[in-house]
């Protein structure tokens, strides 16, 4: 498993939620952006769960994230509002602008929230879920640091702009969440801590041309040399990149534009954040009875799962299954945790004072590698 050891679900919460406390957020706070990377490590999506702990308390120590901030409503009609986010944090910028949302869905229909100057917010996927489980459709986006390599380009204008939809169903709610580039900047990060090689097909160097060294695409986003990440369909129109292109632009539009913030290529510049959420809740009663919609909708997708399979497979998937299966099973028996994000985790602890024992046990790690020297 890529050398990862397995934590009970409650440990690595109480982990969060006290790292979060000792950042200065409120215990309420803590435990809604640890909410936020736990359904992330449930899901299986390692890239925007713990392994972002580092990056946050970085953040906050840069001056980019800050913990106090006081967020300001500048507009609003009975159907939408933009959020000034003043840099806070972006978890708790996405729940209160999603329940907002949904309020409004609730009361008039539709409710659309734009935020600017916000953070990373993790995962798009768990604003949508809030507005399904009111028995709504949710639909949330965010722009980002620019990772994405528009079709044609060499320099990173577009973020990673992920895409989620969740839409009430049964047995289990249709959710889609996915990034508008081939993988997100967590995904090279990740491939990075193992010290892996990038799958062709997924990154570009400083020159436009196709990359594996995760560090060095890495190093060119930060520094904004040229180079990233690929739409969604690769680098070239004959694979459909303009289309990934396309979608990234469409999440620009509800994030930072209707917001007037900043766009992608001004993210992480300026010593602030500068990112920008949008989010959506609508009413199925719009259209006719809920429940009926419901059972409409979950005809179809067991007709999905239930169509004709090709040669060596078994089974169809339909979005937001996997998660829950994925969710069940680490309830039960544990959450995988990349032996490398622990080793962040832990040093972590020492620097703002947990004993990382308490949580962890006294784990030995051998000598670190260079990537991991003095992060503390």
């Amino acid at each position: 498993m890529d050398n990862r050891l397995v934590f009970p679900v409650d440990l690595l919460e109480n982990f969060c939620v006290d790292a979060f406390s000792k950042f200065g957020f409120s215990q309420e706070e803590s435990k809604i952006i640890s909410s936020v990377l736990l359904l992330s490590d449930l899901y299986g999506i390692e890239s925007h769960g713990m392994q972002r702990l580092v990056r946050y308390h970085k953040g906050i120590e840069k001056g980019l994230i800050k913990v106090h901030a006081k967020s300001e409503l500048v507009f609003e009609t009975p159907l939408s509002a933009v959020i000034e986010g003043n840099d806070g944090m972006g978890q708790l910028l996405g729940t209160q602008a999603m329940k907002l949302a949904i309020d409004k869905a609730k009361n008039n229909g539709v409710g659309i929230v734009s935020v600017r100057n916000s953070n990373h917010f993790g995962i798009a996927g768990y604003y949508a879920k809030m507005a399904c489980e009111a028995g709504l459709i949710g639909w949330a986006t965010t722009n980002s640091e620019a990772i994405m390599v528009p079709t044609h380009g060499r320099l990173a204008m577009i973020g990673s702009n992920p895409i989620a939809l969740a839409v009430p169903a049964e047995p289990y709610n249709f959710l889609f969440d996915a990034s508008t580039t081939v993988v997100t900047r967590g995904k090279l990060e990740m491939y990075n801590k193992m010290g892996k090689t990038l799958p062709e097909g997924w990154a570009l160097d400083k020159d436009g041309n196709d990359s594996t060294n995760a560090a060095s695409v890495l190093e060119n986003i930060i520094a904004k040399n040229g180079g990233g990440i690929m739409p969604l369909g690769g680098s070239q129109e004959i694979t459909g990149g303009h289309k990934g292109y396309g979608y990234g632009m469409m999440c620009e539009l509800f994030s930072s534009i209707l917001s007037q913030g900043p766009t992608s290529n001004y993210s992480m510049t300026g010593g602030r954040g500068n990112i920008c959420h949008g989010f959506m809740a609508i009413n199925p009663a719009c259209f006719g009875d809920p429940a009926a919609i419901k059972q409409h909708f979950s005809k179809y997708l067991e007709e999905l799962r239930q169509s004709p399979k090709k040669a060596g497979h078994d089974r169809i998937y339909t979005h937001g299954e996997k998660e829950i299966l994925a969710m069940a099973e680490r309830k039960k028996n544990g959450i995988p945790v990349l032996v490398n994000t622990l080793r962040e985790m832990v040093d972590l602890a020492g620097y703002v004072g947990l004993d990382y024992k308490a949580y962890f046990g006294d784990i030995k790690f051998e000598e670190s590698p260079e990537m991991f020297k003095n992060n503390y």
